[in-house]
């Protein structure tokens, strides 16, 4: 029990404005520093990205700023950071250089018209059913994008038009004449390279920050000729700088349309990522895409670039302590007071050390262990074309391949799926599993047709649905063959697709389909009847057997190998000989998990009582050499053997009156103690009241036995009474303190 205590003079809940209070202490204390950090990683990436893309670099810092504000006001993430993100370098770097600038805010401003659009559709979700292998190919062939081009100015040089150009270019950049730049740059990668190493006091400073800052010291202290940061003196006016364009629409359009989905999917994939870090209240996923979108609406009409939910912004803001939205605000808050009174301070920042921090982030982005999962999980392909698509054509182009590819791979696997034959001494099985559609017709006709003529076939079905065009190439094979003199069997495990589409009456959706108990649960005579239909005189028993050894067997062999040498069972079982009790089934358990000890009326002669009786020696057995925790007594609904107490017992069995002997006292219970409840009612049949007191009285007849009482005594062993109730699959447990048996699960024992 947990006891809350207040303070002496507490007299209620906290007020309001206690609760303000503390929110504002939480703020203080978390989001204030937090929103520090992340203010000095976003203004060298923020520059970095605008350098990239060709755009003024202040677009980089407004767009951090008015992004960040309103997707942080309107998302749905409490620790999301918006800002300018690299994943739009390529898109931005193309739509800059075809259309200019003032174009390409308009392409901003459209393309958070459309994410507000998909949130408002509700979109967000189907965007989290793109393939992992995809995301991170995207993401790898946008940091290999930047890498190859921003290499080019980390060398003294200018990047080229596109991958493939500066691809080609690279190799003589390497070999040619460099200037002080390639020092800064090249210094700039190296500490980015070596800061995760350094001591943990060290690296409360943010690597990208600790990287420009040194390199803009040194190059200011050797006064060194580098190109460097462009501002103006002052903020512009923030007019309407979006200009619509006058030709190419479609081209804009296209543009509009990628930027979209490129900024969408990464709020996203960022979003989901924080989630899973911080636990609790997950992410309103459309309500993030909208305030994305108003984002990028604000920032295209102010002159900034477009804005996402950047991953390392967001990481950075929750390794760094954040606990609200707070964070995020203030962070664009910070960036604005730079801004606006330490202006001069960005000039001295060489666009070499942009450069190098845009190659680390775009390598950062290569995700070599997401490479791994991806290759473990057999998408390699997937990755490769979406990567290589993106580098060299265009990243919407990378995507399309990408998942063109990814759905080739679901089709294939559809239509080789679980279609094949196997011959053994019993004859020939067509064993066929998985969705059977007509995608999987071709491949279901080669097998049949090397199915042997006139052979006695059994066509398992384990399929989870069957289409009318799947469904027409079996019948037609299975009469085609019968009718050249074979014998075909249909095995059907599960719903009965096939069967009910030869009664003329087929299963048209999944939905319709009918839960079948598994065979391993139900009983023979039940899946028999409905499933299969297997010629010859063999019996239930053997048919059974031969079920176990093909379907089961396999799957316990590793189970009952570890069994092979000894036992250690957790519970002594003593119930009823009553075919309908299965004991395994109704306690869950398996192989090696129960000594289960069975007779008429599950009884338990007392110590001395004059009879060695087999009871007597599982019990000595299972408590004084396998040392079993607990004994289970169960009765059961219906009981023949308590009937017979009641002197219904069919005439001359002499050997049950004997047996049952051991039953009398629990006749005397009956007749001197209270009624026992089962789940709070009195059973209506009277053998079910004596079933309960006869579990009761055969648990005070176990502690009669001295193993028990020994047991029982140290602390070693629990005695439980269960109840089942055949007709309502209801096991019930004995609960002393409300005098009877209470549904299992509702009391803890």
């Amino acid at each position: 029990m947990i006891e809350i205590v207040r303070g002496e003079h507490d007299t209620g809940p906290p007020s309001r404005r206690t609760k303000a209070d503390q929110t504002l202490q939480n703020i203080l204390r978390h989001d204030v520093p937090a929103s520090l950090v992340v203010f000095l990683v976003a203004v060298p990436l923020s520059l970095g990205v605008a350098l990239a893309v060709g755009a003024p670099l202040l677009a980089g810092l407004v767009s951090a700023v008015v992004g960040g504000l309103v997707a942080s006001l309107l998302g749905g993430s409490a620790l999301q950071v918006s800002g300018p993100s690299a994943a739009l370098t390529v898109v931005l770097a193309d739509t800059i250089a075809t259309y200019g600038w003032a174009v390409t805010c308009a392409v901003t401003v459209g393309a958070g018209l459309l994410q507000i659009l998909f949130g408002i559709l509700r979109f967000a979700r189907a965007a989290l059913a793109i393939s992992p292998a995809i995301v991170h190919g995207l993401l790898a062939g946008i940091g290999v994008t930047i890498v190859l081009g921003q290499l080019h100015v980390v060398l003294g040089g200018r990047a080229q038009g596109s991958a493939l150009a500066n691809l080609a270019a690279l190799p003589g950049q390497l070999v040619g004449h460099h200037d002080q730049a390639v020092l800064i740059g090249v210094l700039t990668v190296a500490i980015l390279l070596v800061w995760p190493k350094l001591p943990a006091p060290v690296r409360k400073v943010p690597g990208p920050l600790a990287a420009v800052t040194v390199a803009t010291g040194l190059s200011v202290a050797s006064g060194m000729t580098v190109a460097r940061v462009d501002l103006p003196v002052a903020l512009p006016s923030f007019g309407f700088v979006p200009q619509l364009p006058s030709g190419g629409w479609s081209g804009a359009a296209f543009a509009a349309v990628t930027v979209a989905l490129i900024a969408s999917l990464e709020s996203l994939l960022s979003a989901v990522s924080i989630d899973k870090l911080r636990g609790g209240r997950r992410t309103d996923l459309n309500r993030e895409l909208i305030g994305q979108g108003a984002g990028n609406v604000a920032s295209g009409a102010l002159g900034g670039l477009p804005v996402t939910g950047v991953i390392v912004r967001t990481m950075t803001n929750y390794e760094a302590g954040a606990k609200t939205r707070a964070s995020a605000l203030l962070h664009s808050c910070w960036i604005l007071g730079f801004c606006l009174l330490l202006t001069g301070v960005l000039r001295y920042i060489p666009l070499a050390a942009l450069a190098g921090l845009l190659v680390y982030v775009g390598a950062k982005l290569v995700n070599l262990p997401a490479l791994k999962e991806v290759l473990r999980h057999g998408d390699l392909a997937v990755y490769t074309v979406t990567l290589v698509g993106a580098v060299f054509v265009n990243l919407l182009t990378g995507v399309a391949a990408g998942v063109l590819l990814a759905l080739a791979f679901m089709l294939r696997r559809m239509v080789h799926s679980g279609v094949h034959v196997e011959a053994d001494e019993r004859g020939t099985r067509v064993v066929i599993e998985g969705a059977l559609t007509f995608l999987s017709v071709p491949r279901l006709t080669k097998v049949l047709a090397d199915v042997p003529e006139r052979a006695d076939v059994t066509l398992e079905l384990l399929v989870d649905y069957l289409d009318h065009a799947a469904f027409d190439c079996l019948r037609g094979w299975q009469q085609a063959h019968v009718k050249a003199g074979g014998a075909v069997t249909v095995d059907e495990i599960g719903h009965p697709w096939y069967g009910r589409g030869s009664s003329g009456e087929p299963t048209v959706r999944r939905s319709l389909a009918v839960r079948v108990l598994p065979r391993w649960l139900a009983p023979w005579s039940q899946w028999q009847a409905e499933h299969v239909t297997v010629p010859g005189p063999r019996s239930p028993l053997f048919r059974g057997a031969s079920e176990f050894q093909r379907r089961t067997a396999p799957l316990l062999r590793d189970t009952l190998s570890g069994l092979a040498h000894g036992q250690q069972p957790h519970t002594l079982f003593i119930t009823c000989g009553d075919a309908r009790i299965v004991p395994n089934l109704i306690t869950t358990s398996g192989p090696g998990d129960l000594f289960a000890v069975r007779n008429i009326g599950n009884l338990v002669p007392a110590a001395g009582d004059g009879t060695d009786s087999s009871v007597g020696a599982a019990v000595e057995y299972a408590v004084g050499v396998l040392k079993v925790p607990e004994i289970v007594v169960c009765g059961h609904s219906s009981c023949g053997a308590m009937k017979a107490l009641l002197g219904q017992a069919p005439a001359g069995l002499t050997r049950l009156g004997s047996w049952l002997r051991h039953g009398e006292p629990t006749l005397r219970r009956r007749a001197s103690e209270p009624a026992l409840l089962l789940d709070g009612r009195r059973p209506l049949a009277e053998c079910d009241q004596l079933a309960l007191h006869n579990v009761v009285q055969q648990l005070d007849h176990l502690r009669t036995h001295p193993v028990v009482a020994d047991a029982l005594a140290a602390g070693a062993l629990t005695l439980t009474g269960m109840y089942f109730d055949v007709g309502a699959a209801q096991v019930s447990l004995l609960d002393v303190a409300h005098r009877g048996f209470v549904p299992a699960g509702s009391t803890v024992h």
